[in-house]
């Protein structure tokens, strides 16, 4: 056996297997690090190209309001023109307003009120997210006051998706509050002919209504956070594999 161990340089026989599996496993742990870095980079990538999208949009001519809904019109039309800026002229729906509860302007927590607006041009309805109300200190139920016009009316704003969801435990009901907002089921629920879109409306403080809506996160930073973790994991699994199978191998007697 002593021979066999000073033929061998006083290696051990399965020396070389073991030096092959940590080597493959190093290998294999850099390439899946620097593999989820990459992806959260190109992640971060369209999300910066959808931003510029956004911003590119918001720069362009106003949409007339008369043509959403109209024969000629289409729910891909409808989707183009999200976060462009638009004007419509209609009369509220002002007995079917929600309030969806739990929203926050400005670090304060209350409701966001939506109310469906008939367009005069097409007849169809869209719901437009006319701002920010407070919410009763202990009265949860108590819906704020708020002004709606009567008549005709005419309003700006920008296109947008349905307000984001929030969690919530069973459904939302179909009470005035409602914790979030469905429009393929108020659609069913109405049998209003709703528009998919919404729109935000923007201006001034008005009719009881904040409207300093906050912008759209897109969470660049977080994957760019993220990629800079990876990378970090990568670099330090190769400096760990260089200082225990080379340098400490090598100054090792």
């Amino acid at each position: 056996m002593s021979w066999f161990a000073a033929s061998n340089g006083g290696q051990k026989p399965n020396q070389p297997l073991r030096f092959m599996g940590v080597l493959l496993a190093a290998l294999l742990a850099v390439a899946i690090t620097c593999s989820l870095g990459f992806w959260q980079l190109r992640r971060a990538a369209s999300k910066e190209a959808w931003q510029a999208q956004m911003g590119q949009r918001a720069e362009m001519a106003v949409v007339d309001g008369d043509s959403l809904g109209q024969a000629g019109d289409s729910a891909e039309n409808r989707a183009g023109l999200i976060h462009r800026s638009v004007s419509l002229q209609g009369e509220w729906l002002a007995d079917k307003t929600l309030f969806l509860d739990n929203r926050q302007m400005n670090a304060r927590v209350g409701f966001y009120v939506v109310t469906p607006l008939r367009l005069k041009a097409s007849k169809a309805v869209i719901l437009v997210q006319r701002g920010w109300a407070p919410r009763h200190f202990t009265e949860r139920t108590h819906l704020p006051e708020v002004i709606t016009p009567t008549g005709e009316v005419t309003i700006t704003g920008r296109i947008a998706l349905a307000p984001s969801k929030l969690y919530e435990l069973g459904e939302s009901g179909d009470g005035p509050i409602r914790q979030n907002l469905d429009v393929v089921a108020l659609r069913a629920q109405t049998g209003w002919p709703l528009l998919e879109v919404t729109v935000v409306q923007t201006g001034a403080a008005s009719e009881g209504l904040l409207r300093e809506w906050p912008q759209p996160a897109t969470g660049v930073e977080k994957h760019y956070g993220y990629a800079f973790q990876w990378f970090g994991l990568s670099a330090l699994i190769t400096l760990l594999y260089v200082w225990f199978q080379i340098v400490r191998r090598k100054t090792t007697p």
